[in-house]
């Protein structure tokens, strides 16, 4: 075991050497103010339109502009589920006299996972996973490790363990720069503010009968379970990747198309019934906890979370069985 753990720290100590994290870190840094200030402008420029700070006044306008946007004959008709599904849930914030999106930190972190969980947080822990296996292969570092008398498996473990590692303290990174950061102008109040949660849609229509109010931080809680999963699973087939693909760019040039893909397979492949099987579809998990409409016909929370959770499984076996099994150092 202690030898194990050596291998982890060897591991670490080469990622951190690498940068990795902190380009990482210099990411959300410059990006997280630009995020917090066009949040900030949205804010103002919304009470100047409508001449008051009211959040119920704001909200009765986004219904009415929702409405009109209904009445649009050239409407998709996917899209036309979704904004009469979001009128629903505006109506019900409305009529419970709950403010969905009240200023402060806590709700910046929230609205930044749901944001992020799809492409920005998959990104960042990508920077880590492609790079950690390919890139000794690349450098040729990898030789030195494998003429060690450690078994293969053991070395690779060791370094999906690292991998996991570093991306928990990615997540981590993310939630206390967004909290710092964003309290700044926000204020840090807000962890205790009620939210609503259990809408379920059913036949396109939504169904509020298992709603219910919890604490911003304990929803808050659920979604970063969400998105450190997500994490883990897009870590975990980018981690593949980089025992397949020798080459660090052109391994980081295969995930970010699968990652894109998903997007445009949500907009453009709604009649294809097999889109759903792709796990860069499945990615939105927090849409579930605020019953947002799925991307895709057929996609439900547990739906998603088997199918991510075999991407996982079946990379992980994939990985291990060519770095046993293949010559590595060639």
């Amino acid at each position: 075991m202690r030898e194990f753990f050596n291998l982890v720290y060897n591991e670490a100590e080469k990622v951190y050497r690498k940068k990795r994290i902190a380009v990482v870190i210099l990411i959300l840094t410059v990006l997280i103010p630009i995020f917090v200030y066009a949040q900030f402008k949205q804010i103002e420029t919304t009470i100047k339109r409508l001449g008051t700070d009211d959040w119920r006044v704001a909200l009765q306008q986004q219904i009415v502009d929702t409405q009109n946007r209904l009445n649009s004959s050239r409407l998709p008709e996917e899209w036309r589920q979704w904004l009469k599904v979001k009128v629903e849930q505006q109506q019900y914030y409305l009529e419970h006299d709950i403010n969905p999106t009240a200023p402060g930190a806590p709700t910046f972190v929230r609205g930044f996972i749901e944001q992020g969980i799809t492409l920005f947080i998959p990104l960042l822990v990508m920077i880590i996973a492609i790079d950690i296996v390919s890139g000794e292969r690349s450098d040729g570092t990898i030789k030195v490790l494998l003429t060690r008398p450690i078994r293969r498996w053991k070395i690779l473990l060791s370094k999906y363990v690292t991998m996991l590692l570093f991306v928990s303290l990615i997540l981590l990174i993310v939630g206390i720069l967004c909290y710092v950061i964003s309290g700044i102008i926000f204020g840090y109040k807000g962890w205790g503010m009620p939210i609503l949660t259990g809408f379920m849609i059913e036949n396109d229509n939504l169904n509020t009968s298992f709603v219910h109010l919890i604490p911003q931080w304990k929803y808050i809680t659920m979604a970063y379970g969400l998105a450190w999963f997500v994490a883990v699973v897009v870590g975990t087939i980018s981690f593949m990747i980089s025992v397949l693909i020798r080459n660090t760019p052109a391994g980081m040039g295969v995930m970010l198309a699968a990652l894109i893909a998903g997007g445009i397979l949500s907009n453009f492949s709604t009649a294809w019934e097999g889109a759903k099987y792709i796990f860069s579809v499945n990615l939105t998990l927090t849409d579930y906890l605020s019953g947002q409409l799925p991307a895709l016909k057929g996609l439900s929370m547990g739906f998603s979370l088997l199918n991510l959770t075999v991407w996982a499984v079946a990379s992980l076996c994939i990985a291990f069985f060519v770095f046993t099994k293949q010559d590595m150092t060639s």
